[in-house]
This record gives C-alpha cells, sequence and structure tokens, in this order.
C-alpha cells in the first residue's frame, strides 16, 4: 500500500513540525507555504546586509518541544541555554540590578538574589511573595475570565510593583498589556517557569538565523511549496482538494496551520468542521530595532537585559557594536518611522547602559511583525487539533495547546495535528501526487 498522502497548510514552526512528525510516520508530505521564506512569525531575512530573524525570539528551558524540534531538524548545536536563570535589569537612568538563580528547590531558587533586587523596596518584594504564595496555594484564583492586571489588582500589587516586576517579565514572554492578557495564561507561565522547577526559567535562544532552521526540517519535506497560497479547500472524509493561483491537488489528509482568519476563510463555515467561532481573536504586534553603533573597549557586559520604564524592553548583544532592543505589545509604535524608532532605541539604550556613554551610532533598522501573536478574548474557547473529518486537522501556536502563542505552543500544536490524523486515518491513500 502505497504511504498516504498529506499536504500541511502553513509553513511555520507549527506546520513544520506536523510535516516532520507525519514523514517520520513514513506518509508523503507536501507543505504549502503563501510567501517565499519558511517558519512564519519565526523566521529571518536580510535588513542593510545583515540577516536578523523578525523578532527576537528566545525560549525557556521548559520549552521542551521546541527544543527537540530544533534537535530532529538537525541544528541541535544552534541551542544556547544559559547554566541557570540569570537576568540583568536596568533602570530607565542606569542602575543595574541582578536576578540570579540559587541551588535551591523551586521556588525557593530566587529568594536570595530576590533580597537584593535594587529595583523594588522591601514592601514591594513583600507584595509580589504574597502572589506568588497565593498562586501556588490558589492557582484556580487565576481564571480565564480575568486580565491579569485584574488579578494583580485583586492580590495588592502596587503601581510600583508592576511596573519594576511584573511588566518587564510578562508583557514580552505573552506580548500583550497586562490589560489584555488572560490571567490564566499568565499564571501558566509563572508557574512553569518558576514555581515547579528551578530550571524550567533558563533562557535560551538560537545561535543561527531561524531560517536556517526551517529549511533544515523543511529538507526533509517531499516537496515543498513556496510563494504558494491555498485559495479554496474542500474536504470530505474520503479526500482534501486543494486550489492555488497554479494548481488543483488532491490529497488524503490536510494540516491547516495558518492564523485564525485564514483558517476562517478556508473552512468557511468553521462550526461545519467543529471549530469554534474564529473572529475573537485580537492580534498584537512585535517591533524590534537593530542597532549598529562604534564598539567601545568596555563591553556591555550580558548577553541580553532588561529595561525598565522602556519602550525598549529588552535589549540582545547579537555581537560587537550590535544590538537588537525587542519591543513587545508594539501596536503604538509599529506604525511609526525607522528613523524615529532608531533614534527612540538609541537614546533609551544610552541612557540605560553605562558602558554606551559617548559611544556613537553607525546604522540602525526596524523589523515589525503586526501580528506577532493571537490572544482570544477572555472567556473564549480555543480551538483544539481535531476537526469533524478523520482527515483534517487545525495547528497553530494559539490553538489549544495548553501553552500560550509561543514558539513552545506552535510546535506541541503540530505534534498534535499530525497525531490526530495518525490515529484516526486508516484508509487506502486516493491523492494522485
Amino acid at each position: 500500500m502505497a504511504a498516504p498522502c498529506v499536504a500541511v497548510v502553513g509553513g511555520g514552526l507549527a506546520g513544520l513540525c506536523a510535516a516532520l512528525e507525519l514523514k517520520d510516520a513514513g506518509w508523503h508530505v507536501e507543505l504549502f507555504e503563501r510567501s517565499r521564506l519558511l517558519g512564519g512569525r519565526a523566521t529571518s531575512f536580510e535588513v542593510d546586509g545583515h540577516v536578523v530573524d523578525n523578532g527576537q525570539h528566545v525560549y525557556l528551558a521548559c520549552c521542551t518541544e521546541f527544543i527537540r524540534f530544533v534537535q530532529r531538524a538537525g541544528k541541535a548545536d544552534a541551542l544556547h541555554m544559559q547554566d541557570r536563570f540569570d537576568v540583568v535589569v536596568y533602570s530607565k537612568s542606569g542602575e543595574r540590578a541582578d536576578l540570579r538563580a540559587a541551588d535551591l528547590p523551586a521556588p525557593f531558587h530566587l529568594l536570595a538574589s530576590f533580597a537584593g533586587y535594587k529595583h523594588l523596596p522591601l514592601s514591594g518584594k513583600m507584595e509580589i511573595a504574597r502572589a506568588l504564595i497565593s498562586l501556588r496555594m490558589n492557582p484556580s484564583s487565576a481564571r480565564e475570565d480575568l486580565s491579569f492586571a485584574q488579578w494583580l489588582a485583586m492580590h495588592g500589587q502596587g503601581a510600583q510593583t508592576i511596573r519594576s516586576f511584573w511588566e518587564p517579565f510578562m508583557v514580552p514572554a505573552l506580548n500583550a498589556p497586562l490589560e489584555r492578557m488572560n490571567a490564566a495564561e499568565a499564571a501558566f507561565v509563572i508557574s512553569t517557569a518558576f514555581l515547579r522547577d528551578r530550571g524550567a526559567a533558563r533562557f535560551g535562544y538560537t545561535t543561527v538565523p531561524l531560517a536556517q532552521i526551517m529549511e533544515s526540517a523543511a529538507a526533509r519535506l517531499d516537496k515543498v511549496h513556496r510563494s504558494s497560497a491555498v485559495f479554496v479547500m474542500e474536504a470530505d472524509p474520503h479526500g482534501i482538494a486543494l486550489r492555488t493561483t497554479e494548481d488543483e491537488l488532491r490529497f488524503d489528509a490536510a494540516v491547516l496551520a495558518v492564523p485564525p482568519r485564514a483558517l476562517a476563510k478556508l473552512l468557511g463555515e468553521p462550526s461545519r468542521f467543529g471549530v469554534p467561532p474564529l473572529d475573537v481573536y485580537e492580534p498584537f504586534a512585535i517591533m524590534d530595532v537593530h542597532l549598529w553603533y562604534e564598539a567601545q573597549q568596555e563591553d556591555v557586559g550580558f548577553e541580553f537585559a532588561a529595561i525598565l520604564d522602556s519602550p525598549v524592553q529588552w535589549v540582545f548583544k547579537k555581537g560587537e557594536g550590535y544590538l537588537c532592543c525587542s519591543m513587545s505589545a508594539a501596536d503604538e509604535l509599529v506604525s511609526k518611522p525607522t528613523t524615529d524608532m532608531v533614534a527612540v532605541a538609541w537614546a533609551q539604550v544610552q541612557a540605560a547602559l553605562p558602558a554606551l556613554a559617548g559611544a556613537r551610532l553607525l546604522r540602525g533598522a526596524a523589523t515589525r511583525n503586526p501580528e506577532g501573536t493571537y490572544l482570544a478574548k477572555p472567556g473564549s474557547p480555543r480551538p483544539s487539533a481535531r476537526t469533524t473529518l478523520p482527515n483534517l486537522a487545525v495547528a497553530g501556536a494559539w490553538t489549544a495547546t495548553g501553552w500560550p502563542d509561543t514558539m513552545e505552543s506552535a510546535v506541541r500544536s503540530g505534534l498534535a495535528a499530525a497525531r490526530v490524523l495518525l490515529r484516526q486515518t486508516g484508509a487506502a491513500p486516493t491523492g494522485n501526487v
């Protein structure tokens, strides 16, 4: 019997992971991506002669499936991970504080370092301690119908505590203002990263452009259709027909790994496939400003650092004389001219980082992703991988994976979609590819 033929629509992390899983199961896999680039919201392109990612993507040690995906793609040597949680935090005026995990079980591993955290008075530290204890003892208090800002107010978190602790860690983690993020998702991040395992919150990043990892994964597939948007899908239990600008192809099964609006268009009537409403998702923008400057003899002294009370939430050292400034929940900034944002970012990092005093900016660039993440309205159900058809599955970081919209969620959704097809599809293939 010939191998089943499956189409994976969407060449982001979710689609690539589903494709790899199905390929490893012996299926014939073809990937369709509307862009010439693979990776979706986690890709790379050239800016001013430098290959940059479309957003500075980091992962934590608890993101086990993303790490495994990179290993499966043959790029294990591109994974860089901290030995322990170790974060530098600067005030807007340049005062530095360090948070570093100790060799103690969670959640006590951060106590000693946190006690010396300069950006909060003792009263603020006590506020955070009470909130974390409450979350550990009563995790159900962080309900899906609450925003995280509401939860923080209910647990007595003052304005300075929010500015100096919750905002710099949680806004980038979920790419949304505290008022818009789901309290349950925020609580999941806190519990998973900080309260269960002392090593879970270690930061990691890839040492090569993300596109290289995506290309390595795609090279294992049977066929990759680039710049090939799928406009129409017709599906029944006997097969899937896809129509692009050039072809109409038939497959035994399909995984739809596309954003909510694109999925709604392909399905026509999502409810007919058992998919909940897809108009409940709101996109949030991510923006990075890249700064190349005349390198000084004094190094900046970190791999990455947070800046408080600044539109530049995190700064990453990408090389000698090269910084990447990450701006999450950047909806109000993403439409501003590049020259303006370069000037803003340079002024912010010069004021906050003592090593840049007197440094000269050589050039700057900006990368923008207006739909960096998708958040459902509080209380709205997210679709699972399963549909009413045994040969059709859904994937995407924004689906119901148990994780918020992150690279880890994308990979987990791809795995779930592939495994749904593997469990449910046993028919002989009918495709002509």
